[in-house]
């Protein structure tokens, strides 16, 4: 499985209710809540663009750090910390692949402050079945691809992501039940710390 689409594609649809007529919920709404995320704890299902299926856990911690740990026996991992996105591909003994994180259409929602009614951020903003859709872009580079978030309301909810990459691969992680809040351990999210742990 390429563990780079997990940060930098999509999930497949995920069904989250019957067809309704329902107003989008306005963009400053959907930012506020973004912005009200600190930390976050959640299962997750991961639908590649090939069709595999992965699960695990994910932890956020805004901004800028995320947590991939994919569900045993997989001891692959995707973390972001410092800047940097790393991949440690658990079928490998080499160091993780890196990147900077402003080079992934995740940073947009990791971000310090998030602001969807920024201009040319955002590309499309639809109500489909009962869920407000968003596809949002650095609008500086909008190379780098693209995120597309699905959120329910009452109250406002995100459900699940869409990244498609910068070579158009997607990836979709759909979310299970979140725990907001609480504290996390810096480890979780220092690359060179976990690169130590392994032995790389």
């Amino acid at each position: 499985m390429n563990r780079r689409t997990a940060i930098l594609a999509p999930l497949a649809l995920f069904a989250l209710g019957a067809p309704a007529f329902a107003a989008r919920i306005p963009l400053a709404e959907l930012s506020a809540y973004l912005n009200s995320l600190t930390t976050v704890q959640a299962d997750f299902t991961q639908i590649n663009g090939d069709g595999t299926i992965a699960t695990g856990k994910l932890f956020i911690r805004r901004p800028g750090r995320i947590r991939f740990e994919y569900a045993p026996p997989d001891r692959s991992l995707v973390m972001a910390g410092g800047q940097q996105v790393a991949i440690f591909d658990a079928k490998s003994n080499q160091p993780p692949e890196q990147y900077p994180l402003r080079r992934t259409p995740l940073n947009l929602i990791l971000a310090a402050d998030v602001n969807l009614g920024r201009a040319r951020m955002v590309v499309g903003h639809t109500e489909v079945e009962n869920t407000t859709r968003v596809i949002a872009q650095d609008p500086e580079n909008p190379a780098y691809g693209t995120i597309e978030l699905v959120f329910t309301a009452s109250p406002v909810e995100l459900r699940q992501w869409i990244i498609t990459d910068d070579v158009g691969n997607k990836t979709t992680v759909i979310l299970g039940e979140m725990t907001k809040g609480g504290s996390m351990p810096a480890s979780y999210f220092d690359i060179t710390a976990e690169t130590r742990k392994r032995g790389l």
